[in-house]
């Protein structure tokens, strides 16, 4: 193990000093040794989360590929954080590499072209039609929008809940390449659910924000607990008290709701 200067000419071993020395020292020197060091910490965390993403994933998504996919937001997430801004490096490291596990899914396009369609549909009906309501549109609404059952609407919820969770982290862009903000980033965790606290930063963090407000409380609790307590689909249904598949098909709603909203709010920004 490596070591670091220490005061009046000493050297103290990595291995001596606390986490947030390492950091402060990563900060000013970014010293290879130091960034083997969390690394080596912090590589069980990416197939923590590898382990969470894989579960509803299809049989063709491979649980080592995530974990690969993974070690480049793990590694992202070690050069860009900041122990000055009173978040802890773990619960910053998993969006990061959630959503590195994500880009890459995304960029392999693995969604058969048959359930992205219906994504879309199902999307598009909701935005037209919670837009003439000028309210949330209830399953029965959606479903006779579409010409369907509720039993028919409700699988295909189920089938493309798949495609939903990559949705959250689509990236939004505010005019320059650098300034990006995702869904995901401006859900609200439960240490801080001031929305003015999340939208401080620009106008699409604000609509972002808000449109997840205007969520039903249900659809928004099932958001806070997946994507900030790291609860599974069927730990979250156990705390609301319905099944897995009940969740799955809050949480599609959710994601689609987000979008068709988002989309709309977009064309008076940009």
């Amino acid at each position: 193990m490596g070591k670091v200067p220490g005061e009046k000419g000493t050297t103290v071993p990595l291995e001596q000093k606390t986490e947030d020395e390492l950091w402060l020292l990563y900060r000013r020197d970014k010293d290879p040794k130091v960034r083997d060091t969390f690394i080596r910490q912090y590589a069980p965390l990416v197939k923590y989360v590898a382990g969470r993403v894989a579960v509803g994933m299809p049989s063709n998504v491979e649980f080592d590929d995530l974990v690969g996919y993974g070690v480049f937001g793990l590694l992202d997430a070690i050069d860009k954080f900041d122990p000055e801004k009173n978040v802890k490096f773990k619960t910053y490291a998993v969006q990061r590499i959630r959503g590195a596990i994500f880009d890459e899914l995304r960029s392999i396009d693995w969604v058969p072209r048959s359930v992205r369609q219906k994504t879309r549909q199902v999307e598009e009906a909701i935005g037209t039609l919670e837009a003439r309501l000028g309210r949330t549109a209830t399953d029965q609404e959606i479903a006779g929008a579409l010409g369907m059952g509720e039993d028919e609407y409700a699988k295909t919820m189920i089938k493309i809940s798949g495609t939903s969770i990559l949705s959250i982290h689509e990236v939004w862009y505010s005019g320059d390449e650098n300034d990006k903000v995702s869904i995901g980033d401006s859900i609200e965790s439960p240490s801080s659910m001031n929305p003015e606290v999340m939208a401080e930063r620009d106008e699409i963090r604000r609509v972002i924000v808000e449109a997840i407000n205007e969520l039903p409380d249900n659809e928004k609790k099932i958001l806070v607990l997946y994507y900030f307590e790291d609860l599974t689909l069927k730990e979250i249904g156990q705390v609301l008290g319905v099944t897995e598949s009940r969740v799955s098909q809050l949480h599609t709603k959710a994601i689609l709701r987000l979008r068709s909203r988002l989309k709309n709010s977009r064309k008076g920004i940009v």
